[in-house]
């Protein structure tokens, strides 16, 4: 089982299909299975390198309960880590929510290793609604979950809470304190490729779009009914687009 080592901690990751490296990071209370889950994976590993990682706090990675273990640098850390560990010098990143914070992270920290960019249900600006998880330490998992559920305006299905209960809350809880201050000064940065997708039914839609219309090589997908939590269960919608776009890119 892989892990990349950095700063004494392990990121487990793994390794699928052939081609041009696609790194895909998850979002929060995920894991890299979710790739597999919704049916990621299994299409873009017929055309792509896919290297999936546990985000630090998830999945099999490590889990400490120190916040500043989870600042946006240490996140993209994680990540280079992950591809000098596979020798790799540049990939296209594919980032879902927390995912795509880290994408815009990469962006200030490690542009050189970027192809393109494809961020979804995330936007640069300040997102104030983290703050609710400033008192939650992870003891109570249903005090963690109605900070979630007001976090995403959304209600979360019986099925997803029981998974979101198997993880460690505590670590979880110190990532959720990280700030989310504004990024907007990153937006002339983006010069290379972007794909920004949002479902109309998140609360994020709107500045996701806006993010997109500024950008040089910018392009937005709007996903017909979908939610937060629905973006990245609905491969069939998601996966064209993104499919579409990498196929336009140029060779690594």
């Amino acid at each position: 089982m892989p892990f990349a080592n950095r700063a004494g901690r392990r990121i487990h990751y793994q390794v699928e299909g052939e081609g041009p490296p696609l790194l895909l990071h998850h979002g929060f209370t995920s894991s890299l299975e979710a790739w597999r889950f919704f049916g990621f994976a299994p299409a873009l590993r017929a055309r792509y390198k896919v290297i999936m990682l546990d985000a630090l706090g998830h999945g099999l990675s490590d889990k400490p309960h120190d916040t500043g273990a989870y600042a946006q640098e240490q996140r993209c850390r994680d990540v280079t880590a992950v591809l000098d560990e596979l020798g790799i010098e540049r990939a296209h990143f594919f980032g879902y929510s927390m995912g795509g914070w880290v994408g815009y992270g990469m962006v200030r920290h490690a542009p050189q290793r970027l192809a393109s960019l494809i961020l979804g249900a995330a936007h640069p600006y300040a997102d104030l609604s983290w703050d609710g998880f400033k008192e939650i330490d992870g003891s109570d998992p249903e005090a963690f979950l109605a900070a979630f559920e007001t976090l995403l305006n959304e209600a979360i299905t019986p099925q997803v809470k029981m998974l979101i209960r198997a993880n460690d809350l505590v670590a979880l809880a110190a990532a959720a304190k990280q700030p989310r201050p504004s990024q907007e000064d990153l937006l002339p940065q983006m010069q290379m490729p972007c794909l920004l997708f949002c479902g109309d039914a998140d609360a994020r839609h709107a500045a996701v779009q806006r993010c997109a219309e500024l950008l040089a090589q910018g392009e937005f997908v709007s996903l017909p009914g979908v939610t937060h939590f629905g973006g990245l269960m609905q491969s069939v919608l998601v996966l064209p687009p993104v499919l579409d776009f990498l196929g336009r890119q140029a060779a690594l």
